[in-house]
Parts: C-alpha cells; structure tokens; sequence
C-alpha cells in the first residue's frame, strides 16, 4: 500500500516536514519531561482537523511513553505500591473522565475545541513558569483528592490528547520529588491513552482511516529516536533549563493554536456574511 496515497487531500511534502519537526520537538521533550508530548504536538493542529490530530497524537504519546518507560523501568513504583501513593488513584479517576473528555471531542466545534485547548495550554505555562516557590500543597495523601485530579486529567486528556496535566500541576503543587513525580505521571498517561483509543475504536471506529494509519506509520520512525534522545538527556543532565524551555514551548503552542481559532473564526463570520447578503 503507498502511504502517501492515503494521506489527507492537499497534504504537501512541506506540509509532512512540519508535522515531522513538530513531533520530533514533543517526542524530544517528553522523553525528556516525562509529560507534554500531546502539548507540544497540539500545534499539528494548525495542519490537521482534531478528530484526525488528537487521535494521532494519542497514539504516538503511547508509543512515546512506551519507550520512555523501558528506559526508566528502574525508577517506576512497583505495582505492589501503585495503591495509594502511586499511580492508582489517579488512574481511577482518570478512567472515569476520558468519556466525558470524548465526548467534548466530537461535540465541539473546531475553532472551540482550538481555542479551549490553547487557552488551557497558555494559562497551563503561565503557572508553571511563574508560581512563586512557596506556593504548595501540605496535604497527607488522600485516595480521594488524587481521584479527583485524576478525573480532571481524565476528561482534559479525552479531548487534548494531553492527560497528564492536571496530575503533572498537583505534583507541582505536593513538591514531589522528580523521580517520584515521573514514577506517577508517565503511567497515569500511558493507560489513559490506551484506554482512550480503546474507546474511539468502539465508539467512532470511521477515526481511524487510511489517513489514520498513514500519517502515523511515517511519524512514528521520528518520534521514537527523538523521544529515546530526550531520555538520554534526563539520566545524563539536570532537566531544570530544558524544563523553562518546554513550559515556554507549551505557551507558544497555546498562542499559535489560539491565532489559529481566531482566524478559523474570522473565516467563518465572513463567510455567514457574505451568505446573508
């Protein structure tokens, strides 16, 4: 089968390198990170329509966090430990908000679902790179609230592709230490990606489509060695530079995606115009 006949119409060549550095970058810094790789890719929805781009990006966030994990296996809780300090309370929640997430997917319009997306990914950045270091959380862990979180990064990560934010800002808040904070946050979004394609596989299966499975077989070869990169990155240097760099690249993911609403919006006011008149 040649791929590239099964890509969406009028996809240029330019248009597929851009795609390619714009993944490369999330693969990269989530490998880095252990989060935002969907944050970084949000911006593939300047060249694709979110029900073809937030289920590619789903995908290649599991395939990323995937080798992310084989790589850092040695730092990961037990499963023995995931209840509940660990991962399973938020992943309990989490299972409980991805359908609502999905549902918002399809049931907002574009220019919406873009400027939701860029405004949360802009205000997300803002209060990473400017919260004042006293500010934290002295809470002794409780099933409940982690549930709750969880539930947030739940219906976000239904309709961004991105569930690891809410939990990724609570551990912020906790103070948890690096290790500790990836140990949670990388599993909490592998299972939601999963269970969130589960989900579009039964629910919409028409998601995945010859362009689908096209434009995921070319840019998987590019997201897995930049995401082994960043990987290399984290076990050899101290993340805290690349860290302001990923939060600065997140807020300008956030502004292009709500230039991109507004323009999506002003084409959409002239045309209703020009169909009045």
């Amino acid at each position: 089968m040649n791929l590239f006949a099964q890509l969406p119409p009028g996809m240029s060549p330019a248009t597929l390198l851009a795609l390619a550095v714009i993944l490369g970058l999330s693969g990269l810094m989530s490998g880095l990170s252990g989060f935002g790789f969907s944050a970084i890719g949000a911006l593939c929805l300047w060249l694709l329509p979110p029900k073809l781009g937030v289920p590619l990006l789903m995908s290649l966030s599991t395939a990323n966090q995937l080798l992310s994990i084989g790589q850092l296996k040695a730092d990961l809780k037990p499963l023995r430990e995931w209840w509940p300090d660990g991962p399973a309370p938020y992943l309990l929640g989490g299972l409980v908000g991805v359908p609502v997430g999905l549902a918002i997917l399809h049931a907002l319009p574009t220019a919406a679902l873009m400027a939701l997306f860029g405004g949360f990914l802009v205000v997300y950045a803002a209060y990473s790179m400017l919260k004042p270091e006293s500010l934290h959380v002295e809470m002794k862990s409780n099933w409940i609230v982690s549930s709750l979180v969880g539930a947030a990064g739940g219906v976000i990560g239904g309709f961004t592709a991105f569930p690891g934010a809410a939990v990724v800002v609570w551990s912020g808040l906790k103070r948890l230490p690096k290790v500790e904070s990836r140990s949670i946050v990388q599993p909490y979004i592998l299972v939601l990606q999963i269970v969130s394609l589960i989900l579009l596989a039964i629910q919409r299966p028409e998601t995945f489509s010859g362009a689908y499975w096209s434009l995921l077989a070319i840019t998987i070869p590019v997201v897995l060695p930049c995401t082994l990169m960043g990987v290399n990155l984290y076990k050899s240097l101290s993340d805290i530079n690349f860290r302001r760099v990923t939060f600065m690249l997140l807020g300008t993911s956030g502004v292009g995606l709500l230039a991109k609403a507004v323009s999506v919006l002003a084409v959409f006011t002239a045309v209703m115009k020009l169909a009045v008149h």
